[in-house]
């Protein structure tokens, strides 16, 4: 519920803080004393366009803050934390607008854009009158009274889950019917290259290897002349030879170590030495044995580097990549091959989950049109009571061909204010008055499932008097029981229900005009009354008559 509002600088208010209750609250005033400045500020905070001109005059901006009670309302404390911003028991929306045309939104000192401000708004207050945020205007909202009245959300929930699924299906089904199209001349090309590469049956690094053994066989007498060279100098020379000479040289030092152990170390280093000269050797020895040096053997690798580079660039990559290609395209062919046998078993798969949605959504129209007829009868008769004689209101349910998480129906309210006149939608028939009156009727029977905590009514005295006065207080101080209700009014019969009464008060001083609002006590709520009974002047008889509606309002 809304708790508190500060406004600072907008319109002909300076600066205003209002506490708000449970209950039905009354705003008052004569007229132009700044009712719709109020409203005004507060459509603003709820994410209206800002308007520089609402800005007071010689200032350089306008602030509105809102402060909201939410510790009862889980869904909008989800909302809040789905959205990363705090959801704590209090949620408070601030909108600051400059003279620049620069304008400001934060939700929980969050800064926001616009849209998200309307999305939390449309939880946490309704708007009733001749002015904006009619929600009840909206054909998801008209629906989702419908289903509130009727406690479908289980319904609605086996509705959406299987819409779901058989929507992904669908998508599933769509994209592989667009490739299986695309494809055809796809399929072909990829069965050509395939074919190719099958051909070539390249091995994984296969070209690398080629290209080793290339080099190898290319170099071969260089690599026969320089190893028979390392071979005659470590161990073939007759004097010379590497080997010959360490030898020598270890068994000298190893007469003399006798004299100096530290000879003994190099000796050790030295037969160390030996043995890997030893081994290299034998490596080369072995190596110089096995070079090939066969000119066909050559030209046949040469062949088989060229046709991997051929074909790496008629595909337009590198020949080391050739093999991965392969195994690319293989995958892709494999995938169209079996597009026909997926495209099966989800046309299966679609059929079964279509006759689950379509017996679901039948299931969920039955129960609407129970509820629908429940809710004609009572908000027509509802109607009456507010000044409404003859008028009717019926919920239009049709049968629409387009899938939705909400079923296969198009819900419309429709109404008529006068007897014997057909139906028609609400937004073409109902005048500013009458559409508050009706959306008083139609919260009055649904107040127990509503789940929008505040809601205002502007003008729904509009065009009545007298008795149908007091039954439009009756039905607001009612409603005021299970929701916060806020009403602007002129009617003294409505003012005398409300639990709490706020008067808006014009002031000029200094030639300058400003706008205050007074939370009425005991004795000027009494006398406030009284001023909307008699005018101008207020009498003994209004003062009693006065009383005697704030006695009769509180028996109720």
């Amino acid at each position: 519920m809304l708790k508190h509002l500060y406004i600072k600088n907008f319109a002909i208010i300076d600066e205003l803080e209002l506490d708000f209750n449970d209950g039905l609250t009354a705003l008052t005033g004569e007229t132009g004393a700044g009712k719709s400045i109020l409203l005004g500020a507060l459509n603003l905070v709820l994410g209206d366009r800002a308007d520089n001109d609402s800005i007071k005059q010689a200032c350089d901006f306008a602030e509105i803050v809102a402060e909201f009670d939410i510790h009862q309302l889980d869904n909008v404390s989800s909302w809040l934390v789905s959205q990363e911003l705090n959801a704590d028991a209090e949620c408070i929306l601030r909108r600051r607008i400059a003279k620049d045309g620069r304008s400001r939104a934060y939700v929980n000192g969050t800064p926001v854009n616009l849209q998200i401000i309307r999305e939390l708004a449309e939880m946490l207050i309704d708007i009733h009158g001749q002015h904006e945020h009619q929600s009840i205007m909206k054909s998801s909202v008209q629906r989702q009274l419908l289903d509130d009245s009727a406690s479908h959300a289980p319904m609605i929930q086996a509705v959406s889950k299987l819409y779901i699924e058989l929507k992904l299906v669908e998508d599933q089904l769509q994209h592989l019917q667009q490739s299986s199209n695309e494809q055809n001349d796809r399929l072909d090309l990829l069965r050509f290259q395939t074919q190719e590469l099958d051909t070539l049956a390249l091995e994984d690094k296969e070209y690398q290897s080629l290209n080793t053994q290339h080099k190898r066989m290319a170099n071969a007498e260089k690599l026969q002349s320089t190893i028979e060279q390392a071979n005659y100098l470590l161990s073939e020379e007759e004097n010379t030879n590497v080997q010959s000479s360490i030898s020598r040289i270890i068994n000298s030092l190893t007469d003399i170590s006798e004299y100096d152990e530290r000879f003994s170390t190099v000796c050790e280093m030295l037969i160390e030495a030996l043995v890997h000269i030893d081994e290299s050797v034998s490596l080369l020895q072995n190596y110089g044995d096995n070079i090939e040096l066969d000119p066909s053997q050559l030209a046949t690798i040469e062949q088989r580097i060229q046709n991997i580079i051929d074909l790496a660039r008629k595909h337009r990559v590198e020949p080391e990549m050739l093999y991965a290609l392969h195994e690319k395209l293989q995958n892709e062919l494999d995938a169209i091959d079996h597009v026909d046998e997926r495209l099966d078993e989800l046309s299966i798969e679609q059929k079964k989950l279509e006759k689950k949605y379509i017996l679901s959504c039948k299931k969920l129209t039955s129960s609407r049109l129970k509820a629908a007829k429940k809710l004609n009868k009572n908000i027509t008769q509802s109607m009456q009571t507010l000044g409404m004689n003859g008028g009717k209101f019926e919920i239009a349910i049709t049968p629409t061909a387009k899938h939705s998480a909400y079923g296969l129906d198009k819900i419309e309210f429709t109404v008529t204010a006068n007897s014997g006149q057909p139906c028609k939608l609400l937004s073409r028939v109902a005048s500013g008055g009458e559409l508050a009156r009706i959306s008083l009727a139609i919260q009055m029977i649904i107040a127990n499932n509503s789940k929008i905590p505040s809601l205002i009514f502007d003008e729904v005295d509009s065009g009545v008097g007298g008795g149908i006065a007091e039954i439009v207080g009756q039905h607001l101080r009612a409603l005021g029981n299970s929701n916060q209700v806020l009403c602007i009014t002129h009617l003294p019969q409505v003012a005398s229900q409300a639990h709490t009464h706020f008067r808006v008060e014009k002031q000029t001083s200094n030639k300058q005009t400003t706008s205050q609002v007074v939370t009425l006590d005991k004795n000027q709520r009494r006398q406030e009354i009284a001023r909307m009974l008699s005018g101008v002047e207020i009498t003994e008889q209004s003062l009693a008559h006065a009383d005697e509606m704030i006695v009769r309002a509180q028996e109720v």
